[in-house]
Protein backbone atom coordinates (compact mmCIF):
# COMPACT_ATOMS: atom_id res chain seq x y z
CA UNK A 1 0.00 0.00 0.00
CA UNK A 2 1.11 3.54 -0.67
CA UNK A 3 -0.37 7.00 -0.12
CA UNK A 4 -0.66 9.68 -2.79
CA UNK A 5 -0.25 13.43 -2.33
CA UNK A 6 -4.02 13.81 -2.01
CA UNK A 7 -4.07 12.13 1.40
CA UNK A 8 -2.06 14.79 3.32
CA UNK A 9 -4.04 17.48 1.50
CA UNK A 10 -7.27 15.88 2.70
CA UNK A 11 -5.93 15.69 6.26
CA UNK A 12 -4.92 19.37 6.08
CA UNK A 13 -8.39 20.35 4.90
CA UNK A 14 -9.75 18.90 8.15
CA UNK A 15 -8.36 21.89 9.99
CA UNK A 16 -11.38 23.94 8.97
CA UNK A 17 -14.09 21.68 10.47
CA UNK A 18 -11.90 21.08 13.54
CA UNK A 19 -11.69 24.83 14.16
CA UNK A 20 -15.42 25.16 13.62
CA UNK A 21 -16.22 22.32 16.05
CA UNK A 22 -13.82 23.67 18.69
CA UNK A 23 -15.60 27.04 18.46
CA UNK A 24 -18.87 25.20 19.09
CA UNK A 25 -17.48 23.73 22.32
CA UNK A 26 -16.29 20.33 21.04
CA UNK A 27 -12.86 19.10 22.16
CA UNK A 28 -10.42 20.08 19.37
CA UNK A 29 -8.13 17.07 19.95
CA UNK A 30 -11.03 14.67 19.77
CA UNK A 31 -12.28 16.28 16.55
CA UNK A 32 -8.80 16.15 15.01
CA UNK A 33 -8.37 12.47 15.93
CA UNK A 34 -11.75 11.64 14.45
CA UNK A 35 -10.89 13.39 11.22
CA UNK A 36 -7.54 11.56 10.93
CA UNK A 37 -9.26 8.21 11.54
CA UNK A 38 -11.82 9.04 8.85
CA UNK A 39 -9.05 9.93 6.37
CA UNK A 40 -7.24 6.68 7.20
CA UNK A 41 -10.40 4.66 6.61
CA UNK A 42 -10.96 6.40 3.28
CA UNK A 43 -7.36 5.68 2.25
CA UNK A 44 -7.68 2.02 3.27
CA UNK A 45 -10.91 1.58 1.36
CA UNK A 46 -9.39 3.30 -1.68
CA UNK A 47 -6.35 1.00 -1.60
CA UNK A 48 -8.56 -2.08 -1.25
CA UNK A 49 -10.56 -1.00 -4.29
CA UNK A 50 -7.43 -0.61 -6.43
CA UNK A 51 -6.53 -3.38 -8.88
CA UNK A 52 -3.94 -5.88 -7.64
CA UNK A 53 -0.67 -5.14 -9.52
CA UNK A 54 0.63 -8.63 -8.76
CA UNK A 55 -1.87 -10.06 -11.23
CA UNK A 56 -0.47 -8.01 -14.09
CA UNK A 57 1.73 -9.87 -16.56
CA UNK A 58 4.70 -7.90 -17.85
CA UNK A 59 6.88 -8.78 -20.84
CA UNK A 60 10.08 -6.96 -21.63
CA UNK A 61 11.58 -6.24 -25.06
CA UNK A 62 15.18 -5.03 -25.06
CA UNK A 63 17.95 -5.52 -27.66
CA UNK A 64 20.79 -7.79 -26.65
CA UNK A 65 23.52 -5.32 -27.65
CA UNK A 66 23.91 -1.60 -28.24
CA UNK A 67 26.70 0.93 -28.68
CA UNK A 68 27.81 3.21 -25.88
CA UNK A 69 25.97 6.58 -25.80
CA UNK A 70 23.48 5.46 -28.47
CA UNK A 71 19.69 5.66 -28.12
CA UNK A 72 18.36 2.19 -27.27
CA UNK A 73 14.57 1.73 -27.65
CA UNK A 74 13.02 -0.70 -25.16
CA UNK A 75 9.43 -1.57 -24.33
CA UNK A 76 7.28 -3.22 -21.66
CA UNK A 77 3.98 -4.93 -22.52
CA UNK A 78 1.41 -5.14 -19.71
CA UNK A 79 -1.76 -7.24 -19.57
CA UNK A 80 -4.08 -7.66 -16.59
CA UNK A 81 -7.56 -9.00 -15.68
CA UNK A 82 -8.82 -5.67 -14.30
CA UNK A 83 -8.80 -2.02 -15.20
CA UNK A 84 -5.72 -0.39 -13.68
CA UNK A 85 -4.57 3.19 -13.42
CA UNK A 86 -1.17 3.96 -11.99
CA UNK A 87 2.54 4.32 -12.65
CA UNK A 88 5.49 2.07 -13.45
CA UNK A 89 9.20 2.45 -12.81
CA UNK A 90 11.84 0.20 -14.35
CA UNK A 91 14.77 -1.09 -12.29
CA UNK A 92 17.71 -0.11 -14.53
CA UNK A 93 20.87 1.18 -12.85
CA UNK A 94 21.62 4.90 -13.32
CA UNK A 95 24.34 4.32 -15.96
CA UNK A 96 21.70 2.83 -18.27
CA UNK A 97 20.39 6.35 -18.87
CA UNK A 98 16.72 5.52 -18.28
CA UNK A 99 14.34 8.52 -18.08
CA UNK A 100 13.93 9.69 -14.46
CA UNK A 101 10.16 10.08 -14.55
CA UNK A 102 7.73 7.22 -13.90
CA UNK A 103 5.70 5.86 -16.81
CA UNK A 104 1.96 6.46 -16.72
CA UNK A 105 -0.08 3.23 -16.96
CA UNK A 106 -3.67 3.07 -18.24
CA UNK A 107 -4.58 -0.58 -18.48
CA UNK A 108 -8.01 -2.02 -19.41
CA UNK A 109 -9.10 -5.57 -18.68
CA UNK A 110 -7.41 -8.16 -20.93
CA UNK A 111 -6.12 -5.50 -23.32
CA UNK A 112 -2.32 -5.25 -23.69
CA UNK A 113 -0.60 -1.91 -23.23
CA UNK A 114 2.88 -1.21 -24.61
CA UNK A 115 5.08 1.29 -22.80
CA UNK A 116 8.06 2.70 -24.72
CA UNK A 117 11.29 3.81 -23.04
CA UNK A 118 14.60 4.94 -24.55
CA UNK A 119 17.87 4.14 -22.77
CA UNK A 120 21.08 6.10 -23.31
CA UNK A 121 23.83 3.98 -21.70
CA UNK A 122 26.77 5.87 -20.22
CA UNK A 123 29.00 2.87 -19.39
CA UNK A 124 30.28 -0.18 -21.22
CA UNK A 125 29.48 -3.68 -20.07
CA UNK A 126 26.45 -5.56 -18.85
CA UNK A 127 23.48 -3.46 -17.79
CA UNK A 128 20.74 -5.36 -15.99
CA UNK A 129 17.18 -4.67 -14.89
CA UNK A 130 15.73 -7.47 -12.78
CA UNK A 131 12.35 -5.99 -11.88
CA UNK A 132 9.76 -3.27 -12.37
CA UNK A 133 7.70 -1.57 -9.66
CA UNK A 134 4.02 -1.13 -10.55
CA UNK A 135 1.64 1.10 -8.62
CA UNK A 136 -2.13 0.74 -8.89
CA UNK A 137 -4.10 3.80 -7.80
CA UNK A 138 -7.50 3.59 -6.11
CA UNK A 139 -10.64 5.26 -7.54
CA UNK A 140 -10.43 8.17 -5.06
CA UNK A 141 -6.76 8.78 -5.74
CA UNK A 142 -5.89 8.75 -2.04
CA UNK A 143 -3.94 5.50 -1.90
CA UNK A 144 -3.17 2.39 -3.88
CA UNK A 145 -1.25 -0.86 -4.09
CA UNK A 146 2.36 -1.36 -5.05
CA UNK A 147 4.19 -4.51 -6.12
CA UNK A 148 7.60 -5.47 -7.38
CA UNK A 149 7.39 -7.72 -10.44
CA UNK A 150 10.35 -9.81 -11.57
CA UNK A 151 10.94 -8.99 -15.24
CA UNK A 152 14.63 -9.68 -15.96
CA UNK A 153 16.33 -7.91 -18.83
CA UNK A 154 19.96 -7.43 -19.88
CA UNK A 155 21.75 -5.15 -22.32
CA UNK A 156 25.39 -5.49 -23.31
CA UNK A 157 26.84 -2.06 -24.10
CA UNK A 158 29.63 -2.26 -26.67
CA UNK A 159 32.56 0.12 -27.31
CA UNK A 160 31.43 2.88 -29.67
CA UNK A 161 34.33 2.47 -32.18
CA UNK A 162 34.50 6.19 -32.93
CA UNK A 163 37.79 5.59 -34.75
CA UNK A 164 35.74 4.04 -37.55
CA UNK A 165 35.80 7.43 -39.30
CA UNK A 166 39.50 6.84 -40.08
CA UNK A 167 38.81 3.50 -41.77
CA UNK A 168 37.75 4.59 -45.31
CA UNK A 169 40.95 6.55 -45.97
CA UNK A 170 43.12 3.70 -44.68
CA UNK A 171 41.24 1.16 -46.77
CA UNK A 172 41.87 3.31 -49.84
CA UNK A 173 45.58 3.24 -49.09
CA UNK A 174 45.41 -0.51 -48.57
CA UNK A 175 43.81 -0.94 -52.00
CA UNK A 176 46.70 1.03 -53.48
CA UNK A 177 49.08 -1.50 -51.96
CA UNK A 178 47.03 -4.57 -52.78
CA UNK A 179 44.92 -4.17 -55.88
CA UNK A 180 45.12 -2.41 -59.19
CA UNK A 181 48.32 -0.61 -58.18
CA UNK A 182 50.42 -3.40 -56.70
CA UNK A 183 53.80 -2.37 -55.35
CA UNK A 184 56.54 -2.50 -57.93
CA UNK A 185 59.48 -2.61 -55.55
CA UNK A 186 60.09 -5.96 -53.98
CA UNK A 187 60.64 -5.86 -50.28
CA UNK A 188 61.26 -8.49 -47.64
CA UNK A 189 57.97 -10.26 -47.02
CA UNK A 190 56.22 -9.50 -50.34
CA UNK A 191 54.81 -12.11 -52.70
CA UNK A 192 54.64 -12.33 -56.47
CA UNK A 193 51.54 -10.78 -58.05
CA UNK A 194 51.79 -10.64 -61.85
CA UNK A 195 53.94 -9.89 -64.92
CA UNK A 196 53.74 -6.79 -67.08
CA UNK A 197 55.91 -5.11 -69.71
CA UNK A 198 58.84 -3.02 -68.51
CA UNK A 199 58.36 0.76 -68.51
CA UNK A 200 61.23 3.22 -68.31
CA UNK A 201 61.80 4.15 -64.69
CA UNK A 202 60.87 0.73 -63.26
CA UNK A 203 63.24 -1.03 -60.90
CA UNK A 204 65.51 -3.27 -63.02
CA UNK A 205 65.86 -5.66 -60.09
CA UNK A 206 62.27 -6.78 -60.71
CA UNK A 207 62.88 -7.85 -64.35
CA UNK A 208 61.94 -11.48 -64.95
CA UNK A 209 64.60 -12.67 -67.44
CA UNK A 210 62.98 -16.01 -68.17
CA UNK A 211 59.64 -14.39 -69.02
CA UNK A 212 61.57 -11.83 -71.09
CA UNK A 213 63.24 -14.60 -73.11
CA UNK A 214 59.91 -16.33 -73.75
CA UNK A 215 57.97 -13.24 -74.76
CA UNK A 216 60.65 -11.40 -76.66
CA UNK A 217 60.03 -8.18 -74.69
CA UNK A 218 61.27 -7.06 -71.28
CA UNK A 219 58.85 -8.31 -68.61
CA UNK A 220 58.67 -7.04 -65.06
CA UNK A 221 57.46 -8.81 -61.95
CA UNK A 222 55.06 -6.94 -59.67
CA UNK A 223 54.75 -7.74 -56.01
CA UNK A 224 52.07 -7.29 -53.42
CA UNK A 225 52.10 -7.42 -49.61
CA UNK A 226 51.81 -10.91 -48.23
CA UNK A 227 48.57 -12.12 -46.75
CA UNK A 228 47.82 -14.54 -43.94
CA UNK A 229 50.14 -12.75 -41.51
CA UNK A 230 49.37 -13.15 -37.81
CA UNK A 231 48.74 -9.92 -35.88
CA UNK A 232 48.60 -10.23 -32.09
CA UNK A 233 47.10 -7.30 -30.16
CA UNK A 234 47.68 -7.17 -26.40
CA UNK A 235 45.64 -4.66 -24.41
CA UNK A 236 46.98 -3.94 -20.93
CA UNK A 237 44.10 -3.91 -18.44
CA UNK A 238 46.29 -3.25 -15.41
CA UNK A 239 46.25 -0.20 -13.18
CA UNK A 240 47.81 2.16 -15.73
CA UNK A 241 44.82 1.63 -18.03
CA UNK A 242 42.52 3.16 -15.40
CA UNK A 243 44.07 6.63 -15.68
CA UNK A 244 41.70 9.23 -17.08
CA UNK A 245 42.75 10.85 -20.35
CA UNK A 246 40.37 13.35 -21.90
CA UNK A 247 36.76 12.28 -21.50
CA UNK A 248 37.51 8.62 -20.78
CA UNK A 249 40.14 6.24 -19.47
CA UNK A 250 43.16 4.89 -21.29
CA UNK A 251 41.54 1.50 -21.74
CA UNK A 252 38.81 3.00 -23.92
CA UNK A 253 41.35 4.60 -26.26
CA UNK A 254 43.32 1.34 -26.43
CA UNK A 255 40.15 -0.46 -27.50
CA UNK A 256 39.58 2.09 -30.26
CA UNK A 257 43.11 1.55 -31.57
CA UNK A 258 42.68 -2.23 -31.49
CA UNK A 259 39.38 -2.09 -33.37
CA UNK A 260 40.71 0.18 -36.13
CA UNK A 261 43.81 -1.95 -36.66
CA UNK A 262 41.75 -5.16 -36.63
CA UNK A 263 39.29 -3.84 -39.20
CA UNK A 264 42.17 -2.86 -41.47
CA UNK A 265 44.09 -6.11 -41.01
CA UNK A 266 40.99 -8.20 -41.69
CA UNK A 267 40.52 -6.41 -45.02
CA UNK A 268 44.19 -7.04 -45.81
CA UNK A 269 43.70 -10.79 -45.35
CA UNK A 270 45.70 -11.08 -42.13
CA UNK A 271 44.72 -13.05 -39.04
CA UNK A 272 44.10 -11.00 -35.89
CA UNK A 273 44.38 -12.32 -32.34
CA UNK A 274 43.36 -10.26 -29.31
CA UNK A 275 44.13 -10.75 -25.65
CA UNK A 276 43.25 -8.39 -22.80
CA UNK A 277 45.46 -9.17 -19.85
CA UNK A 278 46.79 -7.98 -16.50
CA UNK A 279 47.45 -11.04 -14.40
CA UNK A 280 44.52 -12.96 -15.81
CA UNK A 281 43.05 -13.18 -19.27
CA UNK A 282 40.12 -10.74 -19.24
CA UNK A 283 39.15 -11.31 -22.87
CA UNK A 284 40.48 -13.34 -25.79
CA UNK A 285 39.56 -13.48 -29.48
CA UNK A 286 41.38 -15.88 -31.77
CA UNK A 287 40.55 -17.92 -34.84
CA UNK A 288 37.93 -15.43 -36.07
CA UNK A 289 38.38 -13.84 -39.48
CA UNK A 290 36.47 -11.74 -42.00
CA UNK A 291 33.24 -9.96 -41.18
CA UNK A 292 32.84 -11.86 -37.90
CA UNK A 293 36.02 -10.41 -36.39
CA UNK A 294 34.83 -6.97 -35.27
CA UNK A 295 31.55 -8.22 -33.72
CA UNK A 296 33.50 -10.84 -31.78
CA UNK A 297 36.01 -8.27 -30.57
CA UNK A 298 33.54 -5.63 -29.38
CA UNK A 299 31.49 -8.33 -27.66
CA UNK A 300 34.57 -9.57 -25.81
CA UNK A 301 35.75 -6.05 -24.92
CA UNK A 302 32.42 -4.77 -23.60
CA UNK A 303 32.50 -6.11 -20.00
CA UNK A 304 36.23 -5.55 -19.39
CA UNK A 305 37.19 -2.85 -16.88
CA UNK A 306 40.65 -1.79 -15.64
CA UNK A 307 42.07 -3.77 -12.73
CA UNK A 308 44.01 -1.87 -10.06
CA UNK A 309 46.98 -4.27 -10.13
CA UNK A 310 50.34 -4.35 -11.92
CA UNK A 311 50.43 -6.35 -15.13
CA UNK A 312 52.49 -9.56 -15.24
CA UNK A 313 54.30 -9.06 -18.55
CA UNK A 314 56.03 -12.44 -18.54
CA UNK A 315 52.62 -14.09 -18.39
CA UNK A 316 51.25 -11.65 -20.97
CA UNK A 317 53.98 -12.51 -23.48
CA UNK A 318 53.36 -16.19 -22.83
CA UNK A 319 49.81 -15.53 -24.01
CA UNK A 320 51.26 -14.01 -27.21
CA UNK A 321 53.22 -17.19 -27.90
CA UNK A 322 50.14 -19.29 -27.22
CA UNK A 323 48.00 -17.31 -29.68
CA UNK A 324 50.48 -17.40 -32.57
CA UNK A 325 53.65 -19.46 -32.66
CA UNK A 326 55.45 -16.94 -34.88
CA UNK A 327 53.44 -13.71 -35.07
CA UNK A 328 54.45 -11.22 -37.76
CA UNK A 329 53.35 -8.19 -35.73
CA UNK A 330 52.71 -7.74 -32.02
CA UNK A 331 50.93 -4.57 -30.93
CA UNK A 332 51.16 -3.80 -27.22
CA UNK A 333 48.62 -1.18 -26.14
CA UNK A 334 49.72 -0.07 -22.71
CA UNK A 335 50.85 3.01 -20.78
CA UNK A 336 54.58 2.76 -20.20
CA UNK A 337 55.52 6.34 -19.41
CA UNK A 338 57.06 6.02 -15.93
CA UNK A 339 60.61 4.76 -15.54
CA UNK A 340 60.03 2.90 -12.28
CA UNK A 341 56.86 1.09 -13.31
CA UNK A 342 58.20 0.21 -16.78
CA UNK A 343 61.14 -1.87 -15.58
CA UNK A 344 59.28 -5.15 -15.59
CA UNK A 345 57.86 -4.43 -19.03
CA UNK A 346 61.24 -3.48 -20.48
CA UNK A 347 62.88 -6.55 -18.97
CA UNK A 348 60.38 -8.88 -20.66
CA UNK A 349 60.14 -7.06 -23.99
CA UNK A 350 63.27 -8.53 -25.72
CA UNK A 351 61.71 -12.00 -25.54
CA UNK A 352 59.06 -10.82 -28.02
CA UNK A 353 61.12 -8.49 -30.22
CA UNK A 354 63.48 -11.38 -31.01
CA UNK A 355 60.74 -13.17 -32.98
CA UNK A 356 58.34 -10.46 -34.26
CA UNK A 357 58.03 -6.81 -35.12
CA UNK A 358 56.64 -5.05 -32.03
CA UNK A 359 54.70 -1.78 -31.76
CA UNK A 360 54.15 -0.27 -28.32
CA UNK A 361 51.20 2.12 -28.32
CA UNK A 362 50.74 4.52 -25.41
CA UNK A 363 47.85 6.91 -24.82
CA UNK A 364 49.09 10.31 -23.69
CA UNK A 365 47.35 13.30 -22.18
CA UNK A 366 47.16 16.31 -24.48
CA UNK A 367 46.82 18.60 -21.46
CA UNK A 368 50.44 17.96 -20.48
CA UNK A 369 51.70 19.97 -23.44
CA UNK A 370 49.30 22.79 -22.62
CA UNK A 371 50.45 22.83 -19.00
CA UNK A 372 54.10 23.16 -20.04
CA UNK A 373 53.29 26.35 -21.95
CA UNK A 374 51.17 27.94 -19.17
CA UNK A 375 53.35 29.85 -16.66
CA UNK A 376 51.24 32.82 -15.61
CA UNK A 377 50.92 32.04 -11.89
CA UNK A 378 53.01 30.24 -9.30
CA UNK A 379 50.65 27.28 -9.49
CA UNK A 380 51.07 27.18 -13.27
CA UNK A 381 54.85 27.05 -12.86
CA UNK A 382 54.66 24.06 -10.53
CA UNK A 383 52.22 22.28 -12.81
CA UNK A 384 54.45 23.02 -15.81
CA UNK A 385 57.45 21.53 -13.99
CA UNK A 386 55.47 18.38 -13.16
CA UNK A 387 54.29 18.10 -16.77
CA UNK A 388 57.85 18.47 -18.09
CA UNK A 389 59.04 15.78 -15.70
CA UNK A 390 56.29 13.46 -16.90
CA UNK A 391 57.13 14.09 -20.56
CA UNK A 392 60.82 13.53 -19.89
CA UNK A 393 60.11 10.21 -18.17
CA UNK A 394 57.94 9.14 -21.11
CA UNK A 395 60.74 10.02 -23.54
CA UNK A 396 63.25 7.93 -21.56
CA UNK A 397 60.89 4.95 -21.57
CA UNK A 398 60.31 5.35 -25.34
CA UNK A 399 64.09 5.35 -25.89
CA UNK A 400 64.41 2.19 -23.79
CA UNK A 401 61.64 0.55 -25.84
CA UNK A 402 63.57 1.38 -29.03
CA UNK A 403 66.77 -0.09 -27.58
CA UNK A 404 64.83 -3.29 -26.81
CA UNK A 405 63.97 -3.61 -30.51
CA UNK A 406 60.39 -2.28 -30.55
CA UNK A 407 58.76 0.86 -31.92
CA UNK A 408 57.12 3.28 -29.50
CA UNK A 409 54.08 5.24 -30.67
CA UNK A 410 52.55 7.73 -28.25
CA UNK A 411 49.69 10.10 -28.92
CA UNK A 412 46.40 11.37 -27.53
CA UNK A 413 43.21 9.25 -27.65
CA UNK A 414 42.09 10.82 -30.94
CA UNK A 415 45.31 10.29 -32.87
CA UNK A 416 46.74 7.05 -31.50
CA UNK A 417 44.38 4.71 -33.46
CA UNK A 418 45.13 6.23 -36.92
CA UNK A 419 48.85 6.41 -36.17
CA UNK A 420 49.02 2.71 -35.38
CA UNK A 421 46.98 1.94 -38.50
CA UNK A 422 49.32 4.08 -40.59
CA UNK A 423 52.36 2.26 -39.21
CA UNK A 424 50.75 -1.07 -40.11
CA UNK A 425 50.24 0.13 -43.68
CA UNK A 426 53.82 1.39 -43.84
CA UNK A 427 55.11 -2.03 -42.78
CA UNK A 428 52.95 -3.60 -45.48
CA UNK A 429 54.21 -1.20 -48.11
CA UNK A 430 57.88 -1.82 -47.33
CA UNK A 431 57.47 -5.59 -47.24
CA UNK A 432 58.36 -5.91 -43.56
CA UNK A 433 55.04 -7.55 -42.72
Amino acid sequence: MYLTGRTPVLVALGALPVIALSAAGVDAWLAAAGWVVLCALLAGVDAAAAADPRRVRVERSVPRRALLHSAVPTSLTLRGPRRLRGWLRDGWQPTAGAPPQRLRVRLDADEPVRLEMVLRPRRRGELVSRFVVLRSQGPLGLAGRQARLDVPGALRVLPPFTARRHLPSRLARLRELDGATSVLIRGQGTEFDSLRPYVRGDDVRSIDWRATARSGTTMLRTWRPERDRHIVIVIDTGRTSAARVGDGVRLDAEMEAALLLSALAAQAGDHVHLVMFDRLVRARVSGVDGDALLPAMVDAMAPVEPSLIDTDWDAAFAQVRALAVRPSLVVLLTAQDEVASARGFLGSLPAVTAHAHVLVGTVTDRELTDRVAARETVGDVYRAAAAEQTLADAARVAAAVARAGAEAIADDPEMLPPRIADRYLALKATGRL
